[in-house]
């Protein structure tokens, strides 16, 4: 049987939510294991008799059909409970499931994916879409299938900030190697390469995410300066000037020492995907002597810590 006949599930949440929460519920969704999430508000205007925190938000998410499903979503409804117990004044989110086979990812990103300023002259667009661009503007065209990254997200939109931030402020970036760390579409390796980060590796475990990747690094023409791995990065090789890795606080944590051991003298480290609630567990594993805060940026109840690693500092 070829690959193409055969048809995948997947559960599909659609959840309900006051505004308040959907960061919340996103990170736990993604921690969860979904693979993809889409966020619908409703639009406010002036004649709305209604507060910002009443507001309702609809999150859809997708998990893989298997047996780790049903104890997925019991999770999902015992973390619902908790956040109902810490905010009570606010209507509990709740959430109804479909089985569905193979849907169509590229349709369901059209809805919600729209041209958005993630910097000062950072602009990311859909394929789909036409953008012209003004002064100084540097667009990236994303594809984004089912993989994470379309700058939406606080977490991203964060990341590319302080990527801007560190090529606006340090010479010779040119001669830099950097590496992204869960790539995703490769939104943030293609920035890295758009700011005029010399070289770039973009690695992501998952192989449809590496091969999502590949395509919009295609599409943006910087396939020259970023090498594409389908692994872990505990099996990459040398040393990096730049390292930006957008994940899950647990994930961060896990790599810890093998992201640590791999900034050369003086790098930086961009880390996010991180909520408030985590950060002081970040801060514990990540600030060590020869590692020092340079900048902290949050948005929402996100954090993205950019890190750098003093000359000669020996973190092995």
């Amino acid at each position: 049987m070829s690959e193409k006949s055969v048809k995948q599930k997947w559960v599909e949440i659609i959840l309900t939510t006051p505004s308040k929460l959907t960061d919340a519920l996103s990170n736990f969704l993604t921690e969860l294991g979904t693979e993809g999430i889409v966020q619908e508000e409703p639009a406010l205007n002036s004649f709305d008799d209604i507060t910002l925190p009443l507001l309702k938000a609809e999150l859809k998410a997708y998990l893989p059909w298997n047996p780790k499903a049903e104890k997925q979503i019991s999770a999902l409804k015992n973390y619902i409970k908790s956040l109902s117990e810490i905010f009570p004044d606010l209507q509990e989110p709740t959430f109804v499931t479909n089985t569905i086979v193979d849907p169509d990812w590229e349709e369901q990103w059209k809805k919600y994916f729209k041209p958005i300023r993630i910097s000062k002259d950072i602009v990311i667009k859909p394929t789909w879409e036409r953008y012209a661009p003004l002064g100084r503007d540097i667009v990236i065209d994303i594809d984004p299938g089912m993989a994470f990254g379309t700058g939406q997200h606080s977490s991203t939109r964060m990341c590319i900030i302080a990527l801007e931030d560190i090529a606006a402020h340090n010479k010779r970036t040119q001669d830099w190697r950097a590496l992204d760390v869960g790539t995703g579409t490769g939104i943030l390796a293609i920035s890295c390469a758009k700011l005029g980060i010399g070289t770039i590796v973009a690695v992501d475990i998952d192989p449809k995410a590496a091969e999502i990747a590949g395509k919009n690094i295609a599409i943006n023409m910087v396939d020259d300066k970023i090498e594409i791995i389908n692994s872990d990065i505990s099996n990459l090789k040398g040393r990096f000037d730049l390292i930006v890795a957008n994940l899950t606080a647990n994930s961060l944590i896990k790599l810890q020492s093998t992201l640590l051991r791999m900034m050369n003298p003086e790098a930086y480290l961009i880390i996010s995907g991180i909520t408030e609630g985590n950060s002081s567990n970040i801060e514990k594993r990540f600030y060590t002597k020869d590692i020092i805060l340079h900048k902290m940026l949050t948005e929402k109840e996100w954090v993205c810590y950019i890190l750098k690693k003093g000359e000669g500092g020996n973190t092995e």
